[in-house]
């Protein structure tokens, strides 16, 4: 008698993973193509076909991982927001005052280079309202902010560093890094360039690092 054999099988652990490497690194280029469009057309003006077409994969993928556009939309400001959190992770009570606040100025300068249509995509949202993360910055920023700013003034008290606005701080540091990416435009038009280049940026890191440090007592002076 024969058996019958069946034409389908369960996933092996090797499947499984294959599957999830596909799926992660298409998740990748979604949110990549995502952060351009909407960047470039606003919320209401992007469609899942325009971002499929940059992801260069099937409109299908992205209902297929995100659902909707709002979902996408959702998940493209939820990685933003936690992106630029993650640096704030070095400004802790033991670390050294200079290079944590340094450190976190350089990460924000670079994501302004490298992801400057993420930062786009943050302002527009702003701009209009904040309709979607309202209540992100009413709660992981606010959170953010004040236990980072606590960090800050027990800084201050033990004299590691000069008195400033602990909170007025990061919208400093925010305003300064993110213009390079918000109004890359307006200052490449002063420069006289078409675009800002790598040495344009590089000099900017430089000058923000300095005008912060130097407020905060963190940076000798030359003479």
């Amino acid at each position: 008698m024969m058996i019958p054999i069946s034409t389908s099988r369960a996933l092996e652990p090797a499947d499984e993973a294959a599957k999830g490497q596909i799926r992660q690194a298409n998740e990748i280029l979604i949110l990549a193509a995502a952060e351009r469009v909407f960047a470039g057309a606003g919320f209401s003006g992007a469609t899942m076909a325009a971002i499929a077409e940059a992801a260069g994969l099937p409109k299908a993928n992205l209902h297929y991982y995100f659902g909707s556009k709002q979902a996408l939309y959702r998940v493209v400001l939820a990685r933003i927001l936690e992106d630029w959190l993650v640096p704030t992770h070095d400004i802790t009570p033991e670390a050294d005052p200079r290079g944590a606040i340094e450190r976190y100025i350089r990460v924000k300068m670079a994501l302004s280079e490298q992801r400057t249509h993420a930062s786009r995509v943050f302002a527009n949202e702003l701009l209009h309202g904040a309709p979607v993360v309202k209540a992100l910055l009413g709660t992981e920023l606010r959170d953010m902010v004040r236990a980072k700013a606590a960090v800050i003034d027990g800084w201050i008290e033990a004299k590691r560093m000069a008195p400033v606005d602990s909170v007025h701080l990061f919208f400093t540091i925010w305003a300064a890094t993110q213009t390079y990416a918000d109004f890359a435009v307006q200052v490449s038009a002063v420069l006289g360039r078409t675009e800002l280049s790598a040495k344009d940026h590089a000099r900017a890191t430089e000058h923000v690092v300095s005008l912060i440090l130097r407020g905060c007592g963190l940076l000798e002076e030359t003479r």
